[in-house]
């Protein structure tokens, strides 16, 4: 009998105040990647507890509480670093620079990249179909996407949709702990939807035991999240938007949360 590949192993790493990095670890090969680096100290902790070594430094968007530890983590290891050609020019400086429809390589791990601009234009996701987790910051959260600092709602609904036709057993690792937050608005759009009252629930316990709301998966947030949601004709009728272009329907639910 052939033996059983060796599972691709994933790490939620908290930094700052409310961030996450997440370690991809390719145990056939070595190679471990870290998608975002908002500080060296807590991932060079968690490479260490582990014996990884890293190899690949990997960016989904300029903003600096996802970049600002990437100096120091790449002199102190010598990964090398990917990130969005777009966003090449505010970005540390790329080793290797990609587009929509790329591929990346974690040692054996095949990784692909979609354009989720909105919260930021030239933000990216990775997608690792073996690992079954795409890493998305600031673009799909948990209960939430990203505020639209720089694309449109348009934009943002078109870089869900993306996400949402990826396999619904996909990891979702998402780049800040806002899930209880996220939870308090998504309850006033969809009050009468059981799963989502469920997982409210699910997360408040969570919290108070300090613990992560993240990876979820995407079947939680295609089941309760409000952002992915626009299309119900449930929450059209709510929102007084019945018949309504999705992407509108989006519109106003990402203007409600932004005055909630």
């Amino acid at each position: 009998m052939p033996e059983t590949p060796t599972q691709p192993e994933i790490v939620t790493v908290p930094c700052l105040k409310d961030n996450y990095a997440y370690l991809l670890h390719d145990p056939a090969t070595g190679a471990t990647a870290v998608f975002d680096v908002p500080e060296a100290g807590p991932i060079e902790a968690a490479l260490a507890e582990r014996g990884w070594t890293l190899s690949d430094i990997v960016i989904t968007h300029h903003h600096w509480d996802h970049v600002d530890g990437v100096e120091a983590l790449r002199a102190a290891t010598g990964a090398q670093v990917w990130g969005a050609a777009a966003d090449a020019h505010r970005l540390p400086a790329l080793d290797h620079a990609l587009a929509e429809g790329d591929s990346l390589a974690i040692g054996g791990l095949q990784g692909h990249v979609i354009d989720v601009s909105g919260h930021t234009l030239g933000h990216v996701a990775y997608h690792f179909p073996r690992a079954q987790a795409v890493f998305t910051a600031d673009s799909l959260m948990a209960l939430g996407c990203g505020r639209l600092f720089e694309g449109t709602p348009d934009q943002m609904w078109a870089s869900l949709s993306k996400l949402a036709a990826l396999p619904p057993d996909t990891l979702v690792c998402s780049g800040h702990e806002y899930t209880a937050g996220n939870a308090r608005f998504a309850i006033t759009i969809d009050p009468d939807n059981p799963a989502l009252m469920s997982r409210c629930k699910e997360v408040d316990a969570a919290r108070a035991a300090n613990r992560p709301t993240v990876p979820s998966t995407l079947a939680e947030e295609l089941a309760t999240n409000p952002f992915l949601r626009a299309a119900d004709p449930a929450i059209a009728r709510r929102l007084d938007m019945a018949g309504a272009d999705p992407a509108a329907v989006f519109a106003r639910i990402r203007s409600l949360k932004d005055a909630f």
